[in-house]
């Protein structure tokens, strides 16, 4: 979907509706995973003074730039240092797991912070084949397509709902808590959709992965929901890579190096994410000069009228409930700052939050 007016003003922004953060623990400017993860836990403290409803943690694997490989580890740690904000995953790619170990897993962080956690539930590896095979640990679970039992047998673990006779039957899932996690299917394409749609739970579509099909999925999945146990009526969410400032220009210096390292990552080259000097001083190639034009319409980059604007249509157009927002960029005070513009924004109204030490 194209947005070719951007001179409008951005519609009157939408109180109550609920604006959440995707953290993928980028380990800007040389810094160490544990530097990173601090980041995550400031904006997480950050974001929930803001008034923000949630914030996930990605799965990645084999991506030495990236600290977030064990979302379940990181959303304990988080938990414990915000207190009204919902820590979840964004998600957990469950062919990399047994489904009883994902559920133990959430059920724990459940009984430690009952109605704060959150299971984000993805299909793909969130990795190379290499790396999918070591974690599945046979050829055989790398090629099986068997999604489908897998989030049959979470989900019925979830809510003890195995049929008589079922070899699972006997099995439960510990600690025993009186309440589960949200759980959501996610997708960038109308293949999680579906699996939304039939299982009855919510979904979140990544647009910061795939732009282009983002409303006709949403779309479908509201028009194609089925109640459940979970969920009585649709309630969606949409995903999308910001990175909002006082100024267009001051967005746009903010947003080049990642920018840069999208290029990179298109190329195959896995490099240390570039830093705002390098990203202002690098010429691109013609053939890299196509691949950043295509990666730059990913992001939604500008000032805050130009970024409402464009959220808004995608809000609208896609008839979503929820909107998270992943921003990438080296510098944390701007960072935190964009965030801080969406909030007024969309005038979030927080609660009083007495942060944990």
């Amino acid at each position: 979907m194209t947005y070719s007016d951007e001179t409008q003003k951005a519609p009157a922004s939408r109180e109550g509706f609920k604006l959440s953060a995707l953290e993928l623990g980028m380990m800007w400017n040389g810094v160490d995973a544990g530097q990173a993860i601090q980041n995550a836990v400031d904006l997480a403290r950050h974001i929930e003074q803001l008034g923000y409803s949630r914030i996930w943690f990605s799965e990645h694997h084999n991506s030495a730039n990236l600290a977030s490989s064990a979302p379940e580890i990181l959303i304990g740690h988080v938990a414990g240092k915000t207190t009204t904000l919902r820590i979840g995953s964004g998600g957990v790619m469950l062919p990399n797991h047994s489904s009883l170990k994902v559920v133990e897993n959430f059920r724990t962080l459940e009984a430690i912070y009952p109605g704060r956690i959150d299971l984000g539930l993805g299909r793909a590896p969130g990795t190379d084949g290499l790396t999918a095979y070591a974690l599945r640990r046979s050829r055989e679970a790398l090629s099986a397509d068997d999604f489908p039992e897998q989030l049959a047998e979470l989900l019925a673990f979830f809510s003890n709902s195995f049929p008589a006779g079922h070899h699972f039957k006997r099995i439960t899932p510990t600690p025993v808590v009186s309440t589960m996690p949200e759980v959501w299917m996610l997708g960038s394409s109308d293949g999680g959709a579906r699996f939304a749609t039939a299982s009855g739970l919510p979904f979140n579509f990544a647009h910061h992965i795939n732009p282009d099909p983002a409303i006709p999925v949403l779309r479908f999945y509201r028009s194609q929901f089925q109640p459940s146990a979970f969920l009585e009526a649709p309630h969606s969410a949409i995903t999308c890579s910001v990175v909002c400032a006082d100024t267009d220009e001051e967005a746009e210096d903010l947003a080049a190096p990642q920018i840069l390292n999208w290029v990179r990552f298109s190329q195959g080259k896995i490099m240390p994410p570039p830093t705002l000097e390098e990203a202002r001083n690098y010429q691109y190639s013609p053939s890299e000069e196509a691949i950043r034009q295509q990666t730059r319409s990913r992001a939604i980059i500008g000032n805050v009228e130009k970024v409402m604007y464009k959220l808004e249509r995608l809000i609208k157009d896609g008839q979503v409930d929820e909107l998270m927002v992943l921003t990438m960029v080296p510098d944390q005070v701007a960072r935190r700052h964009s965030y801080e513009l969406l909030a007024k924004a969309f005038n979030l109204k927080p609660e009083p939050v007495a942060l944990n030490v």
